[in-house]
């Protein structure tokens, strides 16, 4: 529920599913995080606040956010392992046996022409993969912090045959790194319910995707157009609150010029 200047983070991944197409979404919480659906449920008490208080276009917008899309929640259990895989083996028993599904990391945002999700539909009914993921390229100092990903010899498409997470620099296959993006068939739905824990006791959706595409599934990492930000840490989460300002069209021109005013030279330094 961090926020991006006046919107939480969820809310943006939101708006991206719903720009996407997509108007069923899951929202896998933890203890704690009942917060999320009352965001998303109706709040008449601060309707009635709003509207006797003149507050018309933040009425609006408040009115506006429950009926973005259709939302089930599902809990986490404490006794599940931790993962970036664990939550689509919480949701799995609401996905139909023949559906296929947009899933999203919540620290992850991205700003591009085209929706990043909806590009990964396109290519998944294009190509017919098993799975889609989004990569982009990162530089060498960063490469440790994420997945990166091995194309096949002959790839064609961006068919891979392996993700490796968090390699040491001359030990990634790549520099194409995999973030919160993903298009599953119901086989990755299947496949992580028989995936084990790896790697620090964790269930990882690179686990899963791996042992599909060591068995001769259709695996695609596909570069993304656009700009992947990640929230995860306070720089790059300081980054992308800068990111998304210079991309509003009612702040961003007002915030530019503030930005092309500050005296960085001469700004204040924290030294260690």
């Amino acid at each position: 529920m961090l926020p991006i200047i006046d919107k939480p983070i969820i809310h943006h991944l939101v708006e991206e599913c719903v720009a996407s197409g997509i108007e069923n979404i899951i929202i896998v919480t933890r203890a704690g995080q009942g917060i999320m659906e009352d965001y998303f449920d109706n709040s008449l008490e601060l309707e009635y606040m709003l509207d006797k208080n003149g507050k018309s276009e933040l009425l609006k917008k408040v009115r506006e956010i429950p009926q973005l899309a259709n939302f089930v929640y599902v809990r986490q259990k404490k006794n599940l392992p931790y993962g970036n895989g664990t939550p689509l083996l919480v949701a799995a028993p609401l996905i139909d046996d023949d559906e296929s599904i947009v899933y999203m990391f919540g620290d992850d945002l991205t700003i591009s022409k085209t929706p990043v999700a909806k590009q990964l539909i396109d290519i998944f009914y294009k190509e017919d993969p098993t799975a889609v993921l989004a990569v982009q390229e990162v530089p060498d100092s960063e490469v440790e912090r994420y997945g990166t990903v091995k194309y096949k010899n002959i790839a064609k498409n961006y068919e891979i045959s392996t993700i490796l997470e968090k390699m040491p620099l001359g030990k990634n296959p790549s520099n194409n790194a995999q973030f919160g993006r993903f298009v599953f068939s119901h086989q990755v739905i299947k496949q992580v319910k028989k995936t084990p824990t790896g790697k620090d006791g964790e269930l990882w959706i690179a686990d899963v995707l791996n042992n599909l595409a060591q068995n001769a599934k259709k695996v695609i990492a596909q570069p993304i157009e656009g700009k992947w930000l990640t929230t995860g840490d306070p720089l790059h989460y300081m980054q992308t609150q800068v990111l998304f300002a210079l991309e509003r069209s009612d702040i961003g021109n007002d915030f530019s010029k503030f930005l092309e005013g500050l005296d960085l030279h001469n700004a204040p330094r924290v030294t260690k």
